[in-house]
């Protein structure tokens, strides 16, 4: 069995170690090692059913694991109660509000639990977010019941916000107002958010973890993930086959006529430009593309499913020069 030391000032705001849940024999996270860095703006992103708003449940102790152990702020996930959660902001897709209150009604409930609770910050958001103090909560848009629910999470400043789709079905104008919200609160909490939207999380989160089936095929700083996948191009002198074994980091490898095209997954400047001229010791021109965060999650995902496996996605290591 792991065992998990008890977290210093130095340690994750979130840890997991072999973290598992399943569903009767449905495996539904397996084996997870996460560590969320204090002060991160952490992404996890995948599929529909990849086990994303499971690992949040299991982190707010709304589900216990199955097998291994997370620590939320320093306290065993399972052992998380009443005085943790004014210490943690929690956001879901489907917020479940008292519909019968109005805003300012939820606004007035709440504050009395939260020692920590901020009225001009509560004061800043009513506004930022334009919230009618007097409409009951049933008669909002859906964009406005979320407004409603930042604001009731964000009011006491917790140190830990964690968000799970957040931005479903938002149209764009309120997930601008509600990241810019988020972002004003960076500099003092950590923020951990699944979601489907990736051309959002890109903009603004430092750290991204891709959950496929289960597994966390990876968990890095978005920079280094951004600088070493890149789209390679090759033009050869005359047309030619793939040659065979390919370097494990070369994704969704094509050729159409004299033109060589894949991902790499492990770009490194002049290395990876070396080691493409020893396999291609006749191409004329070698160039490569940087890739947007959706464009290398679908080739991860098509390398996967080619493969009917992970694919070889190499993690921790920063890109020579």
């Amino acid at each position: 069995m792991r065992t998990m030391s008890p977290m210093s000032p130095m340690n994750p705001t979130i840890q997991m170690q072999g973290l598992a849940k399943s569903f009767g024999r449905t495996e539904v996270l397996r084996d997870i090692d996460l560590a969320v860095p204090e002060g991160a703006i952490y992404a996890l992103v995948g599929a529909n059913g990849a086990g994303k708003t499971t690992m949040i449940k299991l982190l707010m102790n709304i589900f216990l694991p199955t097998a291994g152990r997370a620590q939320v702020l320093g306290v065993d996930s399972r052992k998380l109660a009443g005085r943790d959660f004014n210490r943690i902001g929690y956001v879901s897709e489907n917020q479940d509000l008292p519909d019968a209150m109005t805003v300012g009604g939820l606004l007035d409930y709440m504050r009395p639990f939260y020692p920590r609770w901020d009225r001009a910050l509560e004061r800043q958001l009513v506004r930022q977010f334009d919230l009618p103090l007097d409409r009951k909560l049933k008669h909002l848009s859906r964009g406005m019941r979320m407004k409603a629910a930042f604001a009731s999470s964000l009011a006491y400043r917790p140190p830990l916000i964690v968000l799970d789709e957040p931005f479903t079905g938002l149209d764009p104008l309120v997930r601008d107002e509600l990241i810019e919200g988020l972002l004003e609160r960076a500099p003092e909490t950590t923020i951990f958010l699944s979601s489907h939207d990736l051309a959002e999380i890109e903009s603004f989160a430092s750290h991204v973890g891709y959950l496929e089936d289960g597994r966390m095929l990876f968990s890095e700083e978005m920079a280094v993930l951004s600088d070493r996948f890149r789209e390679v191009t090759i033009t050869l002198a005359a047309p030619a086959p793939l040659p065979p074994n390919l370097p494990p980091a070369w994704l969704q490898p094509e050729t159409v006529d004299c033109v060589v095209r894949f991902v790499h997954s492990e770009y490194r400047g002049d290395a990876t430009a070396r080691e493409i001229a020893a396999i291609f010791p006749t191409a004329r021109d070698i160039s490569t593309e940087p890739m947007s965060l959706r464009s290398i999650f679908l080739a991860i995902a098509k390398s996967s499913r080619s493969h009917n496996r992970a694919p070889h996605i190499p993690t921790g290591r920063r890109p020579e020069a």
